[in-house]
């Protein structure tokens, strides 16, 4: 088939049944259409049309030629519709910049490479408070993974223990951590937290609020406090770096050993191809790292 501009003109005559309406709408001349159907029935070795006085009906074949036609057209433009609206699927994680940067920035391109039909938003958070009224498809948090109205997928172990700044590590090393923990500030992720408690509970220490709590629920900013001698907090393995040079100690070897990140989701929420596939990707990271 040669003529395929002339089956294209044939489709917009046969649904007018009219050579000057099929102009209008192709911005056409009628004696242009008239050559293209000509050209058309001449490949064909058939008449498209039986042409009457001051009207045009389709023949037989004509009108098995239109169905045809409108079929193969049809489904020719819903296919070039999908390909313009076919874009990413686009997924959007919650996380801690601190997770982010430490962790989950220096593995990220091995998913963008591996998945280029998948847009990938990543979403500070700060606390895991109803995911789908922020657009959020899946939170990555870390604590006991015990959260309410989500689905919880254990991702990464990584125990809480106490870090504190060099001077603070040093009056530790003095007295020692049971003497003078009443008098540290306890720095703690949000209002609420049980972390503190249960961290004296292992340790065999009684817990009584201090008057110098202080709540600091972003990690980094919570990091940089103990740096800069503000009090104690639970931190986890993902400050190694500070560890390594100096600007962070551990100060107990007591720790909450079923402290990580976790996974949480709206149930359902990896029916999404496009979240399972970041789903079984990062948990295969995880169990690499």
């Amino acid at each position: 088939m040669k003529c395929y501009d002339s089956l294209r003109v044939f489709d917009v005559v046969a649904r007018h049944l009219s050579f000057t309406e099929a102009g209008r709408e192709l911005i056409l001349t009628k004696g242009a259409i008239s050559y293209q159907i000509g050209r058309l029935e001449s490949e064909l070795g058939f008449n498209v049309f039986d042409r009457q006085h001051r009207r045009i009906v389709l023949t037989e074949k004509g009108a098995k030629l239109w169905h045809a036609s409108q079929a193969a057209f049809g489904d020719l433009d819903r296919q070039i519709a999908g390909l313009k609206d076919a874009g990413p699927e686009r997924i959007t994680v919650g996380m801690s910049t601190y997770f982010a940067s430490r962790w989950l920035s220096p593995r990220l391109m091995h998913f963008i490479t591996d998945h280029p039909n998948v847009g990938l938003r990543l979403q500070p958070l700060v606390d895991l408070i109803d995911l789908e009224a922020q657009g959020i498809d899946m939170a990555i948090r870390w604590g006991r993974g015990q959260w309410r109205d989500v689905e919880i997928e254990a991702l990464l172990p990584c125990p809480a223990f106490i870090t504190a700044g060099p001077d603070i590590a040093r009056r530790v090393a003095q007295y020692g951590l049971p003497a003078i923990i009443g008098e540290l500030a306890l720095l703690h992720d949000r209002d609420g937290s049980e972390a503190w408690r249960d961290w004296h509970a292992a340790a065999g220490l009684p817990y009584a609020n201090t008057r110098n709590e202080l709540v600091i629920p972003d990690p980094n900013v919570r990091v940089q406090a103990v740096i800069d001698g503000q009090g104690i907090a639970l931190n986890d393995s993902l400050i190694a770096d500070e560890i390594a040079a100096g600007r962070l100690s551990r100060v107990s070897p007591v720790e909450l050993a079923d402290y990580g990140y976790y996974l949480a989701y709206p149930s359902g929420a990896l029916g999404a191809p496009a979240l399972r596939d970041f789903r079984d990707w990062i948990v295969a990271e995880a169990d690499a790292s």
